[in-house]
């Protein structure tokens, strides 16, 4: 799993020890503390960053592109940030461009990735883009949205099948507790994956099924 956890450690601790805990489950845990790394290291975020990588676990620091408007000064700066600040092992641009005529843009993003430090790439397109982005990243995000839209959404193009499923990964959102999300995921061609409950406007603000905190697992059951 890749997990987008949208939420400060200070606010929801057992999340994150959660996190920790699953460690050996996960692909990835996507850092975020301010729509990108803030303006500031953050504590609390530095310290979940750490005991995650001591676990063995990617973190990955979120960076919003704008779908390609986003100055591609502004974007390196978040990476290195993220980088200095939190010790990120990858990085999860988010809001990417799907169509060839911005691909030498990523390029060059993906270039500076890689200069910045980042092992592992991944870009957020929340639909399937242009097969030459496969190019340029570990993990391409070929669905973001939620559960009812997943399963009424077209099956992968044909070029997808050219790459193992661990090259594509699927975000799902207000998913009920019995879907089966993950049945789904490999049945499309997605090695890597999220489910989650969370609904509206901040729905990353909660864990994917099965990693709840030991508290709200028992009340579930």
């Amino acid at each position: 799993m890749l997990v987008p956890l949208y939420e400060h450690p200070a606010h929801h601790p057992e999340a994150w020890e959660a996190l920790v805990r699953a460690a050996s489950r996960l692909h990835s845990v996507v850092l975020n503390p301010g729509s990108g790394p803030g303006s500031a290291p953050d504590e609390g975020f530095a310290d979940v960053a750490a005991r995650l990588r001591a676990a063995g676990v990617t973190v990955l620091g979120y960076t919003d592109t704008d779908y390609g408007r986003r100055p591609h000064r502004d974007v390196v700066r978040d990476l290195l940030h993220h980088r200095d600040w939190y010790g990120t092992d990858g990085a999860f641009l988010d809001q990417v461009a799907a169509g060839p005529e911005l691909l030498p843009h990523y390029g060059r993003l993906a270039v500076a990735a890689r200069a910045a430090g980042a092992d592992t790439l991944v870009l957020n397109h929340g639909v399937h883009p242009h097969p030459g982005y496969a190019a340029l990243a570990d993990l391409l995000v070929t669905f973001e949205g939620p559960w009812d839209a997943y399963r009424a959404a077209d099956p992968p193009p044909p070029w997808t099948a050219g790459h193992p499923p661990e090259r594509f990964c699927h975000l799902v959102y207000a998913v009920p507790p019995d879907a089966p999300a993950t049945a789904l995921a490999a049945e499309r061609g997605a090695g890597v994956h999220c489910a989650v409950p969370g609904t509206g406007a901040h729905p990353w603000g909660t864990l994917p099924y099965g990693l709840e905190p030991a508290d709200r697992s028992r009340a579930a059951g």
